[in-house]
């Protein structure tokens, strides 16, 4: 049995297609060369001339059945040319029929034998079966209504011009018509003007529309014969030995087509359709004004009809048209929206937000708020951006709670947000009290991933007439001052801002230039037992030594450095160069002589991927046990996510202890030692300023005194060790210790100091051991 790949190759395409399409047209032209010489001799039996079709029809039959095992097709497909090849198998036999009987029978012209009659009917009927089991390709509920009343109009207005001068005319012709080829010239019209009408409105489909256009106008013949009926039936018969034949040359074209065809075409909306068919009906009344016989009144029926049909199919398309214009609108609105706000948030973008500025300035005073959130690429960078996305979303929310109705809430891109006070529309509003309100909505944790943000927002008014930029400018001013205060602040901008933002900038400028040229030192803070003046761990601490400014403040450049991510690297040399020598310490001076060293974290280095890696790099390059480091870290560090805590925990894992600097300023400290692997907390500077005071002295000393004996204790409740920062006066070391404090440091203790100090700082400690010991 051969396989599919060998019956896709029975025969070259460009050979057997072209093959039966020249038989049948041999058949055609041998038919039409008889009927000439019958008509001009009269020589021969008028049989002759049923001969074309059933061997026409039957080379047409078994072409189609080649293709369907030649040519792999869609299973659509091969039933149309199955059904198809059946019908025309039934042409054959049905007119072999009618041909042996006009040889066998009466010398007059035969009438077709039922038998012939029925088989032929049937291959009418299942052709049409055919043609309409072809999908059109429209799911659409209104266009499948639409094309069902133009197919509707089309075949009346088609099949009124067939009626009317091929088929009424047989009723009334001198040599009365057969019921059988009544029957048959009907179907075949009926099924040349449904087929056409269909094949108009076919789209892409697996059978060819050039094909199944040829094969529906094999109908036509049918009512070709019907336009010869006015010398009746007698007188047509001979004539049909032409016409008949084309059927068979037709369906053997459609073939060739299929065979050859290279792909779907796109269908074409055949609009002008039903426009056609109006011609067409009012075709009868226009060449028969007088004729009010019974086709005339089916006529005038038919155009009454196809009148009706056209009211409602432009009713339909009033509708539609209506629909469309809806939709247009909606997808104008839903564009305008996408040009002029964020598709993230869903705020207004920097285009709606510069042109409504410009507008309110044109009308008179305008403020504006320029938001920028505190660290968000490295929420980015160590979340990813899915969750910076939902962050996002989630500062739109809480924009739009805070702002309201008195003004606009605008994204302008990346972690940058603003928000537009036209006075002219929004009144005496006070940007103050709106930067009050978005801080405070950006006071909680926000989105499902509990992220703690802070922003900068600078404020900025100008009157009616100031440049845009020129405002934008001085708000943009006002937000890096916020910045420099440090994180969750506003700024109103004022004359003479600029002077100390731009030395700001600068500074940020020559970060890496100072990177680079190695000219950042790490101080040592000693943190001493306060009941035996020992040093027993250093705080590390960054200082820039400038080539031409000397010592910079770590104030103006940490703010910088911040801003600029330069944090990580800078935080990276800080940690690698303190454990570095501490363990030279240890090495010089024994186990006991240094406890601890404890360098300060930033949130930056927190959401860094890298931060674990670059720990136990330090520790292992510098031979440094984990449990001799101490991390410090600010409270709102801590509070940057899950992401941060769960990189603490696995510095704990590690050994590494961890400190809470600064304790006891924020409003979630002791919620976060639940959660916080925390060893140490540092009693911040606020607590110990005043704190030697009497207790029967100010109100405000008495209350540090109480927070500080309720640090002391909790911290002995949690197993937790505590430090005492900012010590400036023996008075304060004396009360702190009677409070329960044993460590502390402070300028009265020891200032920050270099390596090398500190160097001859523990030899004095460890010749005085020696000089005790002795």
């Amino acid at each position: 049995m051969a396989s599919f790949a060998e019956t896709t190759q029975v025969a070259p395409e460009s050979r057997v297609p072209r093959l039966h399409l020249a038989v049948v047209a041999a058949i055609v032209a041998a038919s039409a060369v008889w009927f000439v010489v019958w008509r001009l001799t009269g020589i021969g039996p008028a049989g002759y001339g049923y001969l074309a079709v059933p061997a026409g029809a039957a080379v047409a039959s078994h072409a189609m059945f080649r293709l369907i095992r030649a040519v792999p097709m869609d299973p659509v497909a091969r039933r149309f040319w199955r059904l198809m090849a059946v019908a025309f198998a039934l042409v054959t036999a049905g007119f072999s029929i009618l041909a042996w009987a006009s040889f066998t029978g009466p010398q007059e012209l035969p009438t077709m034998p039922m038998v012939a009659a029925a088989l032929v009917v049937s291959a009418f009927l299942m052709a049409m079966w055919a043609v309409g089991r072809v999908p059109v390709g429209i799911t659409n509920r209104s266009e499948r209504w639409k094309q069902w009343l133009d197919r509707t109009i089309a075949f009346f207005g088609c099949g009124t011009v067939l009626f009317t001068f091929g088929i009424a005319p047989m009723f009334e012709s001198p040599d009365p018509w057969s019921p059988q080829a009544l029957t048959m010239v009907g179907l075949s019209t009926v099924m040349a003007v449904g087929g056409i009408t269909k094949v108009s409105y076919l789209g892409r489909g697996p059978v060819d529309r050039v094909a199944l256009r040829l094969v529906a106008m094999t109908g036509l013949v049918g009512a070709g014969v019907a336009f010869l009926a006015a010398d009746g039936y007698a007188g047509i018969m001979p004539g049909q030995s032409v016409v008949m034949p084309l059927a068979p040359l037709m369906a053997a074209a459609a073939v060739r087509r299929q065979w050859t065809a290279t792909g779907a075409r796109p269908r074409r909306a055949n609009t002008w359709l039903p426009y056609l068919a109006i011609a067409a009906v009012d075709l009868p009344l226009v060449l028969l004004p007088d004729q009010l016989d019974w086709s005339g009144r089916a006529a005038i029926a038919a155009a009454v009809l196809v009148t009706a049909l056209v009211a409602v199919r432009q009713y339909v398309a009033i509708r539609e048209n209506a629909r469309l214009l809806r939709e247009k609108r909606a997808s104008e609105e839903r564009l305008r929206h996408e040009v002029t706000h964020d598709g993230l948030t869903g705020l207004a973008n920097r285009g709606l937000f510069r042109e409504r500025l410009a507008a309110a300035l044109d009308r008179g005073e305008a403020t504006v708020l320029l938001v920028d959130l505190d660290d968000f690429k490295t929420v980015n960078d160590s979340l990813g951006h899915e969750i910076g996305d939902h962050l996002l979303i989630a500062v739109a929310g809480s924009m739009r709670t805070a702002v309201g109705a008195e003004g606009l809430p605008v994204r302008l891109g990346g972690d940058e947000f603003a928000v537009l006070i036209d006075h002219c529309q929004n009144g005496a509003v006070d940007g103050e009290e709106i930067a009050e309100r978005v801080l405070a909505e950006f006071a909680g944790p926000m989105s499902a991933h509990q992220l703690l943000v802070h922003a900068s927002i600078g404020v900025a008014t100008a009157p009616a007439g100031t440049a845009l930029d020129h405002l934008l400018r001085e708000a943009d001013v006002a937000m890096y001052a916020a910045k420099q205060r440090g994180k969750a602040n506003w700024v109103r901008y004022h004359d003479g801002m600029e002077q100390p933002v731009f030395a700001h900038a600068r500074i940020g400028g020559e970060l890496r230039r100072a990177l680079d040229a190695d000219e950042f030192r790490v101080y040592y803070q000693p943190i001493m037992d306060l009941a035996r003046g020992r040093v027993i761990g250093v705080e590390a601490l960054v200082r820039w030594q400038h080539p031409t400014r000397g010592l910079v403040s770590p104030a103006e450049f940490i703010p910088a450095a911040e801003g600029t991510g330069l944090i990580v690297p800078l935080g990276r040399f800080v940690l690698r160069e303190s454990c570095r020598q501490a363990a030279a310490w240890l090495a010089e001076f024994g186990p006991d002589a240094l406890q601890k060293v404890a360098p300060n974290v930033s949130v930056r280095q927190l959401h860094d991927p890298d931060f674990r890696t670059d720990v136990r790099a330090a520790l292992a390059d510098a031979g440094l046990s984990a449990d001799r480091v101490v991390l410090e870290l600010t409270e709102s560090a801590v509070l940057r996510g899950p992401q941060v805590l769960q990189t603490l925990h696995e510095l704990h894992g590690m050994g590494i202890r961890l400190a809470l600097d600064d304790f006891g300023t924020g409003e979630s400290s002791l919620s976060l030692l639940r959660a916080f692997p925390a060893s140490i907390v540092k009693l911040d500077k606020s607590f110990v300023d005043g704190i030697e005071l009497d207790e029967e002295g100010t109100p405000e000393a008495a209350a540090r005194q109480a927070v500080a004996r309720a640090v002391i204790q909790m911290a002995r409740a949690l197993d937790l060790d505590t430090v005492a920062e900012g010590i400036e006066n023996q008075e304060q070391a004396d009360r702190l210790l009677g409070l329960g404090y044993t460590l502390g440091q402070g300028f009265h203790l020891a200032r920050p100091m270099p390596a090398g100090d500190l160097t001859r700082l523990l030899a004095e400690q460890r010749d005085r051991d020696l000089a005790v010991a002795a």
